[in-house]
């Protein structure tokens, strides 16, 4: 992926997250929780990722499933539960899996996802499948038990998962920094061993070029890697939410470093971009998301026959 590409891919999540809070604001419509302002770490890390490679995410994962390609309309048509979403409706924002794009799930248990990528890790081992394991989580998860137990297990066993804390600095309604003593989560990975890094999660460049050395050393020695992309959640925990847990004064400066706007200036500013082509990228995303918007609502709802096929419990 080009940085053009990486572009048009963060314009494309933000166009996608701002029409679900505005459906969601005039209402009714279902509820999800936005990952707006952390597209960068989700484009930078997937980019470094193969068609082969599994992922493993959670409840704010709609950047993570359109910078892997997912299709916008099938996105949106899945949280209006309708048939032609990706789950055939039956899933909502909270638990999309999308086993063509190596999706293998979204898990609103928070650290749902960590339970389970050792286990996926370990069964493409035993397989000798190729590709690697990236699990997606956030600071909240981190202070979760599973954290701990998924981590010194995928050491232990030498599995090859690329663990990705995306340091949002909030836990649900909660600021990160009234549940950790330290700064930063890579610090407790040491602690089982893994090689750990801590990257700017709002520059993709860094994200990019950090995933790339990570997967590239799992790929090599079959062992887990730790990479925290230190971002912020400009939304509140769920739509619907007032946000009064959230000051002015601390959105401020990081809305100055808007993942998006830091990558287009620095486009604009090598040269790379013109002012012009922004607003052409920009217009063909907003359009992309009314297209894939038109064909969502447009799409059946399930039959009440379809109520108890691909499940099981």
């Amino acid at each position: 992926m080009n940085s053009i590409q990486a572009l048009q891919r963060m314009l494309l999540i933000r166009a996608y997250e701002e029409k679900l809070a505005a459906l969601q604001a005039a209402g009714p419509f279902p509820m999800s929780c936005s990952s707006q302002g952390q597209e960068a770490s989700a484009v930078g890390v997937i980019a470094a990722l193969s068609s082969e490679d599994r992922i493993l995410t959670n409840h704010r994962s709609a950047a993570h499933l359109i910078a892997r390609g997912a299709d916008p309309a099938r996105l949106l048509a899945e949280v209006m539960g309708k048939a032609t979403g990706y789950c055939k409706g039956k899933s909502g924002s909270l638990h999309i899996s999308v086993a063509e794009l190596g999706v293998v799930l979204t898990s609103t248990i928070v650290g749902g996802e960590l339970s389970m990528a050792p286990g996926v890790a370990l069964a493409r081992k035993m397989r000798r499948e190729a590709g690697i394991v990236a699990c997606f989580f956030g600071d909240g998860a981190a202070c979760e038990g599973i954290f701990h137990e998924s981590l010194n297990l995928a050491t232990i066993w030498s599995l090859p998962v690329l663990y990705v804390c995306e340091n949002n600095q909030w836990q649900a309604f909660v600021r990160r920094k009234e549940t950790m003593q330290t700064e930063h989560i890579s610090e407790w990975g040491k602690g089982y061993g893994l090689p750990c890094q801590t990257v700017d999660g709002n520059d993709a460049h860094a994200v990019h070029e950090a995933a790339r050395a990570a997967v590239a050393q799992i790929r090599d020695t079959g062992k887990p890697f730790l990479l925290e992309t230190l971002t912020y959640r400009q939304r509140g925990h769920f739509s619907g939410d007032d946000e009064a847990h959230i000051s002015d004064a601390e959105r401020a400066p990081w809305l100055k470093r808007d993942p998006i706007e830091l990558w287009q200036s620095r486009l604009l500013a090598q040269g790379q971009l013109q002012a012009s082509d922004l607003r052409g990228l920009k217009d063909e995303a907003l359009a992309r998301i009314e297209e894939a918007l038109a064909q969502a609502q447009a799409a059946p709802y399930p039959s009440p026959e379809a109520l108890l096929t691909d499940v099981y419990a």
